[in-house]
């Protein structure tokens, strides 16, 4: 078979034409990608060498820093301390933390978004309000069962004039508040608690009583087995007065 290619002639119109896809072959479109787009993916780098070293820094910085005011309390720990214990200087400490509350505000943080998540999946588990509420104070006992010095830490920060609101006003930690909240008006929903069942106020008394709890398991070594008893003579006697029927 002979193939040609078609010269354009003078004062002829070349028509353009669509390539057609073969019998069995699925027709195949060019995608339109508009400037726009293009902008966008232009902008998108990869992190620069400086800030992945800033990172690395700051995640050496936060581990000293973990296991200092593990070992030493908040007081105890200084950030020269913690500057030595992650093998760099004070200057680069405060380079990436304005102070030591910064630091301590931070890990703080951390643990508390991942407290709050997994009492949001235990929530999820639990059948009937009482459950619920048992399995969600479970859920953080069981996260400082090996970290209980930092949280003799945290409590002694949570007390403190100066650094207390700060704590106690953390984004997770009125998370963890919403879902008492939450959970009673779902039970008050089911029909389990009356309507009038002052839902707020018992909310607060639940979160009061979930974390006066700590003190046993910080001071007096309560175990889990202990604290889950107490924790759930407390939801039944707080939740007694709001139960239907």
């Amino acid at each position: 078979m002979n193939t040609f290619i078609e010269r354009p002639q003078p004062g002829r119109k070349i028509e353009k034409r669509t390539p057609r896809s073969l019998p069995g072959q699925p027709t195949r479109t060019m995608k339109h990608i508009s400037p726009t787009q293009v902008a966008v993916d232009s902008n998108v780098r990869a992190p620069t060498r400086r800030a992945l070293a800033k990172q690395q820094t700051r995640a050496k910085v936060l581990a000293a820093a973990r296991r200092l005011f593990s070992e030493q309390g908040y007081e105890g720990a200084t950030i020269r301390d913690i500057a030595a214990a992650a093998g760099m200087s004070t200057g680069a400490v405060f380079a990436n933390f304005t102070d030591k509350s910064d630091l301590f505000r931070e890990i703080m943080t951390a643990d508390c978004e991942t407290i709050l998540e997994s009492m949001r999946e235990a929530a999820g588990r639990g059948k009937g309000v009482e459950d619920v509420l048992l399995k969600v104070f479970m859920a953080g006992y069981s996260f400082y069962k090996t970290r209980l010095p930092l949280a003799r830490a945290a409590f002694g920060v949570s007390w403190s004039p100066d650094g207390g609101p700060t704590l106690r006003g953390l984004t997770p930690v009125q998370g963890m508040h919403d879902l008492f909240v939450e959970q009673l008006n779902l039970a008050v929903e089911r029909g389990e608690l009356r309507q009038e069942a002052e839902v707020k106020l018992r909310s607060q008394m639940l979160f009061e009583a979930y974390l006066s709890n700590y003190v046993q398991a910080i001071f007096e070594g309560w175990g889990l087995d202990a604290l889950q008893a107490r924790a759930r003579d407390q939801i039944r006697i707080l939740l007694a007065g709001a139960r239907r029927g």
